[in-house]
């Protein structure tokens, strides 16, 4: 669902800063090779989570759901010089293609891979987290997080992608649609947990911005 016309989202993209050649070429594998190339932040998304990042200064970053590692490169530009990005995703088949583009960028060495549930993986590492971008199965987006709240420093930010839904947030829940429940209760979570303050954006399928207190 586009919630802005087209011709003005090129007016956008085109006003925003220009994709870095690396992304690019990521973008056009990615829709190339790999399905559902749609899940890609793209150039005006990724732009957004890189002003995120150098403008939040992160030691410490966490990725659920690295598609084909786009959003970590991203997320990378402002990441402190001894920072590190742990990023999982459960697709097995992806993980050389990441691995690629990662040891093209200049912070292959600090960006670890994790292969498997998140939920699995959240509580083994003994990190505290500046940043966390969550952006994959949307029946977990609670569960994710209440396992990050604990793990993040104060002023930590957490970004939650697709909160939008295509604009299925609006409409009439069907019975069996366990996502749009979910998110449902996710944005509502964020706009009322203490712990946090949050303010959604409306960019391309919805992204939250919530605040650490």
């Amino acid at each position: 669902m586009h919630f802005i016309s087209q011709d003005l989202e090129n007016y956008i993209e085109k006003h925003s800063e220009n994709e870095p050649e690396l992304l690019a070429a990521l973008d056009k594998e990615t829709y190339q090779k790999i399905l559902l190339p749609r899940m890609l932040s793209g150039h005006f998304q990724g732009r957004v989570l890189s002003m995120l990042a150098k403008l939040a200064r992160p030691t410490n970053i966490l990725e659920i759901g690295t598609y084909t590692g786009y959003s970590a490169l991203c997320l990378c530009e402002g990441m402190q010089e001894n920072g590190f990005l742990h990023t999982i995703d459960i697709k097995e088949e992806l993980v050389d293609f990441q691995r690629k583009y990662f040891d093209k960028s200049p912070w292959g060495n600090q960006i670890v891979q994790h292969l498997g549930e998140a939920i699995g993986i959240i509580p083994t590492l003994d990190l505290k987290f500046d940043l966390v971008f969550i952006d994959a199965d949307k029946e977990n987006y609670i569960n994710y997080f209440e396992l990050i709240v604990p793990k993040m420093n104060k002023g930590g930010i957490i970004l939650s992608d697709n909160v939008l839904w295509s604009g299925k947030v609006l409409e009439p829940l069907q019975k069996n649609d366990i996502s749009t429940k979910i998110l449902l209760e996710y944005n509502q979570l964020l706009k009322n947990d203490p712990r946090v303050e949050t303010v959604l954006l409306p960019i391309r399928d919805g992204l939250t911005v919530s605040r650490i207190l």
